[in-house]
């Protein structure tokens, strides 16, 4: 075991491991941009179905079951459906990724707009607030909170997830996971698994602390 961690140590800290095509800068680069685009594609679309919901107060049955879907979805199943329908690209991975991101955007961004006092947005339409008005000058500022909470949630599941772009042979830190297991090559399979790891957690403190710093003045 201390030999492994001594060659994981070594494996981690070379020179050579961090340059080229192959090396973890450029790997870790793959993997940010895999994981930030199907965020913002979940984004897109996640967001403005969770603040209908929360708004209108319809559609909390589907709100609350995309949770449970979400937890349940086989992710690389749908790569390779996707796959075999799509063929070789990309694709296959974006739509799994983004499938995964939804449903956190979703049931936390109606859970933001459902936590808003039912008093407050009486006495914004008492003052003459319309619909549009009450959901983004009331509604979504004390929204925010739980809103950022679920894209802080999404974005971690996805980073932890994207290593399946290279089950399709594209890049990414799982290129090291699945070429390791290829190759019997336990310190790489290691190598990759503790640079995801890494990169969730600084992603996740990175975002933490951003939040608080947003809305220190709510808790003040």
């Amino acid at each position: 075991m201390y030999e492994l961690f001594k060659n994981l140590g070594v494996w981690l800290t070379s020179g050579a491991q961090w340059s080229g095509s192959d090396g973890i800068a450029h790997r870790l680069a793959e993997h940010l941009q895999y994981s930030l685009l199907a965020t913002l594609v979940a984004a897109a679309i996640g967001l403005p179905l969770g603040l209908l919901i929360g708004h209108t107060g319809k559609g909390a049955f589907l709100a609350i079951n995309l949770a449970s879907f979400g937890r349940a979805l086989p992710t690389v199943g749908l790569v390779v459906l996707v796959f075999l329908a799509g063929g070789l690209s990309m694709l296959p991975v974006y739509v799994a990724l983004v499938a995964l991101a939804v449903p956190a955007i979703v049931t936390n961004t109606y859970a933001g707009m459902t936590a808003v006092d039912p008093g407050v947005k009486d006495a914004a339409r008492g003052q003459g607030m319309r619909g549009h008005q009450v959901l983004f000058q009331v509604e979504l500022p004390l929204a925010l909170p739980l809103i950022m909470t679920g894209l802080r949630l999404a974005l971690i599941q996805v980073v932890a997830t994207a290593t399946i772009a290279a089950y399709v042979s594209f890049g990414g830190l799982g290129r090291y996971v699945f070429d390791g297991l290829a190759q019997r090559d336990l310190v790489q399979v290691l190598g990759g698994a503790v640079l995801v790891a890494v990169v969730a957690v600084v992603l996740d403190l990175l975002l933490s602390t951003l939040q608080r710093l947003l809305f220190r003045h709510r808790t003040a």
